[in-house]
């Protein structure tokens, strides 16, 4: 057992404090490493504030994870000690199922052991993530980081560059295809940045006029503000593919609109609500598909790392100490960062 250092939720109100805890001994497959970076997803304040209603406490938080291996188990192959390694949404599944022996984990039928706020398989104990100095997972589920790129602006990729990537490989996003981001935010800039390096016409979709200039920066070829019905109209019937990332409940129908026939929207966005219901007609008219998706598998999101290695793609990021986690969330909850805070694990180790 080795002390480990955290912040956790202790209940749906209290912020986020000092927890100490122990992390389980190395198993055969295991992977010892210690964190040096974690994103800060929405996912985590919703979790910690319990607001998709299934949270465990105390929460620890934190599936954005970026380390160095310290320790491996005695019948690792693929790892040693000093490798630059990452984790993402999940630590485990059934791995029998027809998802996982597709490599698709995510959608386990059995259901997936989440990174926080899950349930280890073997001992029943209840999973903490990398709001932590230190983390234990099966090698099957831990990561290679490309070593040229820079390992805190890779965090978030393991979550908000994995959810966008998915889906723009699954309905094919590349040359000749016109895809729509809608929202820059943690999840749009990424999708932006995946989208143009793969080859697409870009458009982002946004209310606020101020984040024109930064979207061109991140890579869209154009900008349309969605509150504008001029705007919107203009790009009527042409996309191939939008990925709506935006987290709040809000009417689907002027971006099922955009869709050229046997378009597909897909949504990323975890709204604590669901969306209006769209209108039947937009999607029967045109053969148009409303579908979600959720991060990717492992094999996937090992795809999307060296994809980002490639084309030297990371997130952009406000790095911040530990101890600014509540103040952080807060900040978040106004849209106050660009694009994504990420904890410095040495703020808490000091």
């Amino acid at each position: 057992m080795t002390t480990t250092y955290a912040y956790a939720a202790s209940d749906a109100q209290s912020k986020l404090a000092p927890f100490e805890f122990q992390r389980r001994e190395l198993r055969a497959n295991d992977v010892q490493m210690e964190v040096l970076f974690c994103g800060v997803c929405h996912s985590d304040l919703h979790q910690a504030r319990n607001e998709w209603k299934n949270s465990v406490y105390p929460v620890v938080p934190g599936h954005e994870i970026v380390g160095r291996v310290t320790a491996v188990g005695s019948d690792v192959a693929r790892y040693k000690a000093g490798d630059l390694v990452g984790v993402g949404c999940l630590v485990d599944s059934c791995r029998t199922c027809p998802s996982c022996a597709e490599g698709l984990e995510q959608y386990c039928e059995n259901g997936f052991v989440p990174t926080y706020n899950g349930v280890d398989r073997v001992s029943g104990d209840l999973t903490f993530g990398g709001y932590s100095t230190q983390l234990v997972v099966d090698e099957a589920f831990v990561l290679r980081v490309p070593e040229n790129l820079d390992p805190a602006g890779v965090a978030p990729l393991l979550c908000a560059g994995i959810t966008t990537y998915s889906p723009l490989r699954q309905w094919g996003a590349g040359p000749g295809k016109k895809v729509g981001i809608v929202g820059l935010g943690g999840l749009g800039h990424m999708g932006v940045k995946l989208a143009r390096a793969m080859g697409a016409h870009v458009v982002l979709f946004t209310t606020s006029q101020s984040k024109i200039e930064d979207a061109k920066r991140l890579g869209a070829h154009e900008v349309v503000i969605s509150k504008n019905p001029q705007e919107m109209e203009a790009h009527a019937n042409s996309f191939d593919l939008i990925i709506n990332t935006v987290a709040a409940p809000h009417d689907l129908n002027p971006f099922l609109n955009l869709l050229r026939r046997d378009g597909t929207m897909t949504l990323v966005g975890a709204p604590e609500h669901d969306h209006p219901s769209p209108q039947v007609f937009n999607l029967i008219f045109k053969r148009r598909r409303l579908a979600g998706s959720l991060i990717g598998g492992i094999a996937e999101t090992q795809e999307m790392l060296d994809f980002c290695g490639e084309h030297g793609i990371t997130s952009d990021i406000e790095l911040i100490p530990m101890q600014k986690i509540n103040d952080a969330y807060e900040r978040m909850l106004k849209s106050d960062v660009k694009y994504r805070f990420v904890i410095d694990l040495d703020s808490l180790r000091k």
